[in-house]
């Protein structure tokens, strides 16, 4: 939105190159980290697993999907799930959380795949996905396909639409992720794997049972003033501003906010991990800001991604 200071550069820029989307989920993890050679020992502190205490490849050495979420109860009811479609268990059956020695993360395996928690905003995923590169790397895991599934805020769009992200945006609505460095701001890259979103959209036409759309997500820092809400304990502009910039948003083809794909994508660019962000949208942020579905309304749309990346999935499964 030109004069209004959304396209704002940084003092300091680097920016950094990414694998093309042809390379990107083939062959082996890329770690961009030259020390991690030198070490005896990894210790993935946050995951309460080590490279001398656990026996990574017969672990995951076999893992072909990672399915990342918020919540550790979210994961867990996608690994029950994905038993189920993929027949490798009883849906009702308890799983257990191999992260069971830290209240950080949780993780549960069921056959290939993988399904983490990775708790709220950038930091939080940023940590989990550090050592998340590395166990599947130590693990000697090859093309790995790696999806965030959520729910989040949609612009312009009915409630319960499911929304595959493009490329990923920061609120000045470019497609870019900063991370400071050494006091200096470097700039990666965040855009996803068009083919990918493409397959997944033919899932859910296959499904045909919600609506699913292909747009940009704006990632934020917060889910108050960051998201242009007006609910919050702090609001520093009216009404009229906060819809003048979600109507820019949706110029810029955006069609849902959330708070972690922006270094999702970038962290999964750079270790040449083929990925994905598939998020429910729990409200149009055009009508309100505040979540008024009723509970089990809410509980249906939060098992659409769910349902479409275990499609996904099995069908994925099914071709090889």
């Amino acid at each position: 939105m030109p004069g209004k200071g959304y396209n704002m550069a940084p003092v300091t820029v680097n920016k950094e190159g990414h694998h093309e989307p042809s390379q990107l989920g083939e062959g082996p993890i890329h770690l961009s980290n030259p020390h991690l050679e030198k070490m005896k020992e990894d210790i993935l502190y946050h995951f309460d697993l080590g490279t001398s205490t656990h026996d990574f490849p017969a672990l995951f050495g076999d893992v072909k999907f990672v399915c990342v979420g918020g919540s550790s109860w979210r994961m867990k009811a996608f690994a029950q799930y994905i038993a189920g479609e993929l027949k490798l268990g009883d849906p009702k059956d308890d799983i257990a959380n191999i992260c069971a020695g830290t209240d950080r993360y949780a993780m549960y395996k069921v056959g290939p795949v993988l399904a983490i928690s990775h708790g709220m905003g950038i930091p939080s995923i940023s940590i989990m996905l550090h050592e998340l590169i590395k166990l599947l790397y130590h693990s000697k895991c090859t093309d790995v396909t790696v999806i965030r599934i959520g729910t989040s805020g949609g612009i312009g769009i009915d409630p319960g639409s499911v929304v595959i992200t493009s490329q990923s945006v920061n609120p000045c609505f470019k497609p870019e992720f900063e991370q400071i460095v050494l006091g200096k701001t470097v700039v990666r890259s965040t855009e996803l794997d068009s083919e990918l979103a493409k397959e997944l959209v033919q899932c859910s036409k296959e499904i045909n049972e919600f609506n699913t759309v292909i747009g940009n997500t704006m990632c934020t820092l917060d889910f108050y003033e960051g998201q242009a809400r007006l609910d919050g304990a702090i609001c520093s502009y009216t009404e009229e501003e906060k819809m003048e910039y979600l109507k820019a948003a949706y110029e810029a083809g955006i069609r849902n906010i959330e708070m972690e794909s922006s270094v999702f994508a970038a962290m999964c660019n750079i270790s040449g991990l083929r990925a994905a962000v598939v998020c429910v949208t729990l409200l149009n942020r055009l009508n309100g800001d505040q979540i008024s579905s009723p509970h089990d309304v809410l509980v249906e749309y939060q098992q659409r991604p769910q349902k479409l990346v275990g499609y996904f999935i099995r069908k994925r499964l099914s071709q090889d």
